[in-house]
């Protein structure tokens, strides 16, 4: 089986200590411990990660040994602006925009996040795609925890 790269934003680091997310969230980081998933991450979340609780600074410590940086660079913020440019999220949002951008480029093999509201929404990640496809990149996919854990019944 082949490791997928997953791009993983500051929400699912974040998601281990919410009650609502915690179950999925930890069941994700496990996959990437049993070498599941490649895990990356970009500067941006590095950032973010910089105001998180302590908790979240430790678990994002943690899993240092186990994921790759994508470094923010022109690509990456001219792919970001095109999103935005696009409407697809706001000025303020730009981070999102630059998380997807990130992943894009870093050649992600999908983006696992809980922003529902700027990155994992059906309307949102088609238009992400429409872009990506319009400035010569492929399209990405962009999933929950939730939705890429495995589950007991394999039925």
């Amino acid at each position: 089986m082949k490791v997928q790269s997953a791009y993983t934003d500051t929400s699912v680091f974040g998601g281990v200590f919410d009650d609502e997310f915690t179950v999925a969230s930890r069941d994700f980081f496990d996959l990437v411990r049993r070498g599941v998933f490649e895990l990356l991450i970009s500067d941006i979340s590095r950032k973010e990660i910089a105001s998180a609780p302590a908790q979240v600074i430790s678990l994002f410590d943690e899993m240092l040994a186990l994921l790759r940086v994508v470094s923010v660079d022109d690509e990456i913020l001219r792919l970001r602006d095109a999103y935005v440019s696009a409407g697809i999220v706001g000025d303020k949002w730009a981070d999102d925009a630059g998380h997807v951008a990130a992943a894009t480029i870093g050649m992600a093999d999908l983006i696992v996040s809980w922003n529902f509201k700027h990155i994992v929404h059906f309307d949102k990640i088609r238009r992400y795609n429409a872009i990506n496809l319009l400035n010569g990149y492929r399209e990405i996919d962009i999933r929950s925890p939730a939705e890429v854990i495995y589950y007991d019944d394999q039925d």
